[in-house]
């Protein structure tokens, strides 16, 4: 086998082949996208669905010559809003307190010595109560037994 026929040569094109080739596909391709919205999207055909809630307000609304909008329309900026520099401010607040509660909250921070204070004084808020006696807490056992079990299977 030659080698001619295992690798035929390849065709180089010049720039200028290539730049006529280029163009004309390019304008293919735009004279296609416009054939297809000429033809195919069918915006044309498209009709109102006449059981439509809105239909009848839809269609005037499509039909109402309206004058156009004019740049004079556009309201003026509004005088009561702060500085754009002041919100910079207030975000710079924002962090600031940001940093001082994670420097608050860091675990350095606290510990759990001295804990029985914090115990003591939580027993002094509580209010003396007398623990259940054994024979209720049987009870209470007993009532939630029957609560969870389940009913008896259907006889069929």
């Amino acid at each position: 086998m030659s080698f001619d026929l295992m690798y035929p040569r390849r065709h180089h094109f010049s720039t200028r082949q290539t730049t006529v080739l280029a163009a004309i596909a390019l304008i293919g391709a735009g004279m296609s996208g416009c054939a297809s919205v000429q033809s195919g999207l069918g915006f044309a055909d498209r009709t109102m669905d006449v059981r439509s809630p809105v239909a009848t307000e839809a269609e005037q609304l499509a039909h109402t010559d309206r004058p156009m909008p004019k740049f004079t329309d556009i309201p003026p900026l509004p005088t009561d809003v702060r500085p754009a520099p002041q919100y910079g401010m207030a975000a710079a607040r924002v962090e600031a307190a940001r940093a001082e509660l994670e420097q608050q909250t860091a675990p350095e921070s606290w510990s759990l010595t001295a804990s029985e204070d914090f115990a003591s004084q939580a027993r002094r808020q509580t209010p003396e109560t007398a623990p259940a006696s054994p024979a209720d807490t049987e009870a209470f056992a007993a009532a939630a037994r029957k609560r969870a079990t389940p009913p008896p299977p259907v006889k069929r």
